[in-house]
């Protein structure tokens, strides 16, 4: 059981949330997945089939001493084409949703682990401004030496941090593992790591 620090306008608490132990190899494969998603596949070369040449046979097939040859659009030449090339393709798989959801867990776990993990409960910003909310980042010890997720639905917070450098802000149907282990600290609204706690029970109890 990991307790959790809940910072902001009602802070003051601790989360008590029911996190796995650690695995790299399980972050390994939600990563490898997550970034496989993201590749375009756009790399594309022609065939000898698509090039653009005469496919007029060189030379005699006999009596000039060369090579015996047929058109230039074989892959031998310069601007032939591509034996076996690239081609739009979508580099995404399949990975079972019970490993993305452990592997969030874990992320989370991870951050906890170092104390790099808080929960905010109300920012309490008096306008959607970055000099206001560098002020309540200041207040909460941050001072930009840390790369910082910021995973709220919470908008003036949001506009307010989007400008700042250090800190990367999504919305919490945004959070995933990659941005979390990227980042050396994690803030994330109160309400959507309670909520992460009772889907845990829950399926704690579906599986007793």
């Amino acid at each position: 059981m990991a307790q959790i620090d809940v910072i902001g306008k009602n802070g003051g608490r601790k989360i008590d949330v029911e996190l796995p132990e650690v695995s790299k190899s399980v972050l390994h494969d939600v990563v490898t997945w997550q970034l496989a998603s993201r590749r375009r596949g756009t790399a594309s070369t022609k065939t000898r089939a698509e090039v653009t040449r005469t496919g007029k046979k060189m030379f005699a097939q006999k009596g000039t001493g060369n090579a015996r040859h047929g058109d230039r659009t074989v892959p031998t030449f310069v601007g032939g084409g591509v034996a076996f090339g690239p081609k739009p393709r979508s580099y995404g798989y399949t990975l079972p949703k019970q490993v993305r959801q452990l592997g969030l867990a874990m992320a989370l776990a991870a951050r906890s682990d170092e104390g790099k993990l808080f929960a905010v409960d109300g920012f309490d910003l008096a306008d959607a401004k970055t000099k206001s909310f560098v002020a309540w980042a200041k207040q909460h010890g941050m001072d930009g030496s840390e790369k910082v997720l910021l995973v709220t639905d919470d908008e003036n917070a949001r506009l307010a941090a989007r400008n700042i450098t250090w800190i990367s802000v999504l919305p919490v149907a945004g959070v995933n593992v990659y941005d979390i282990l990227r980042h050396d600290r994690l803030l994330i609204d109160a309400a959507a790591l309670e909520m992460v706690d009772e889907d845990d029970q829950h399926n704690g109890e579906a599986s007793a």
